[in-house]
């Protein structure tokens, strides 16, 4: 059995990671009866490299705990790990096209300011800059950006 930090070296993790996962349920510890800590089977070892890298490929850590609840009871979980990745690379491409659309707002902005004088609030007015943008209202607010307002 291995201790928090004996876990942590051999798999590449940090102790603050070890413990985190293990709160989260994706480690299942047994406790030293003597002084109460976390005793780790070095089969855990494995579950912390899976978890490294399903992260790396974008992964949740809920999704992570669904796909090793898979695994734990036979099942493959390679239907639902392709499911969730295209489902996310369908979500990546939308927010990059939306990225991609306020970028282009940002420059369009700045490079039309270069020519306005600097303007000072005067109870009417906050930055007349941004008051008199024009937005295109067809690359308007989305969905994101009303995330991001809020």
């Amino acid at each position: 059995m291995l201790t928090v930090s004996e876990l942590a070296n051999q798999s590449g993790v940090t102790p603050h990671a070890v413990r985190y996962y293990t709160q989260r349920g994706l480690l299942n510890p047994d406790r030293d009866p003597d002084n109460g800590y976390h005793l780790y089977n070095p089969s855990e070892i494995n579950w912390l490299r899976f978890v490294r890298q399903a992260k790396k490929l974008g992964y949740t850590l809920k999704e992570i705990k669904e796909i090793m609840h898979d695994a734990d009871q036979g099942e493959s979980p390679c239907p639902r790990v392709r499911e969730i990745l295209q489902k996310r690379i369908v979500e990546n491409r939308q927010q990059l096209e939306e990225l991609m659309r306020l970028q282009t707002r940002m420059e369009q902005a700045l490079q039309e300011w270069k020519s306005k004088p600097d303007g000072v609030p005067d109870g009417h007015s906050v930055c007349h800059l941004i008051e008199g943008f024009e937005v295109d209202e067809m690359s308007e607010t989305t969905e994101p950006e009303k995330k991001n307002q809020e």
